[in-house]
């Protein structure tokens, strides 16, 4: 596995830091997509699931860069509010162009929450957010037990390819609904859907090693990313 090397990216105020750490697993220059993820809302960036991920990827050929919302950097639980969620991914992603190669095509998305406001960043990309796509895991549909209140009001203003990574025993995403939702609004751009048999909101099965549903989702994922275009308005400069 790639070793990551460590950086601090400042972050415009007001945020709970100045700066906050990041992760840089590199990877053999190329044009392949570099890729910057998100943790979700109960880990920070060292959580063990989504470095795997992220190794996995650059042992692709695939540059990845995860980072931690500047409350878990600071040693907080709850989340930030959106816009400061919001703002603190614009900084990354401006602090992270000259680490991952120009000429890239860069995808952003993560776990959870941070997947799930990656897409939100996604939607207002005609503010010049450069994306050329999402790769979201367990993308929190709604919250536990209230299938009615749906996470899905921006989904009509996305304009880039969305691959979505579920368990079909998450909580957080019945994927009747996910289907529903996906005919409904994102019938305008090309999204798919990969699950992993068993896998709760973490993505954990019971009776089955963590390691091969890394490799699962890592392979689904590189799959998935040699289809976007090689340079697109979401290439890094």
């Amino acid at each position: 596995m790639h070793l990551p090397v460590p950086l601090q990216i400042p972050l415009s105020p007001p945020q709970a830091v100045s700066e906050t750490g990041a992760l840089l697993w590199p990877s053999a220059p190329g044009r392949r997509a570099a890729v910057i993820l998100a943790h979700g809302a109960g880990a920070d960036q060292a959580w063990p699931a989504l470095q795997a991920i992220a190794g996995g990827l650059a042992a692709s050929g695939h540059p990845v860069l995860t980072f931690n919302f500047a409350y878990a950097q600071a040693g907080r639980r709850r989340p930030d509010p959106t816009p400061r969620l919001l703002a603190a991914w614009r900084d990354v992603i401006a602090g992270a162009r000259d680490r991952l190669g120009a000429g890239r095509p860069l995808v952003i998305g993560g776990r959870s929450m941070g997947g799930r406001i990656a897409s939100l960043l996604a939607a207002q990309q005609a503010g010049g957010t450069p994306c050329a796509g999402l790769l979201l895991q367990s993308y929190p549909l709604h919250p536990a037990g209230r299938p009615e209140q749906l996470r899905t009001a921006h989904w009509p203003q996305l304009r880039l390819p969305v691959l979505f990574v579920q368990g079909d025993r998450d909580a957080l995403c019945h994927l009747d609904l996910l289907a529903r939702e996906r005919a409904r609004h994102l019938s305008h751009i090309r999204s798919g859907l990969h699950v992993v048999a068993g896998g709760d909101h973490s993505l954990k099965v019971r009776g089955r090693p963590q390691d091969t549903v890394t490799d699962e989702i890592v392979s689904v994922a590189t799959a998935w990313l040699a289809t976007l275009p090689q340079r697109t308005h979401g290439t890094l400069r």
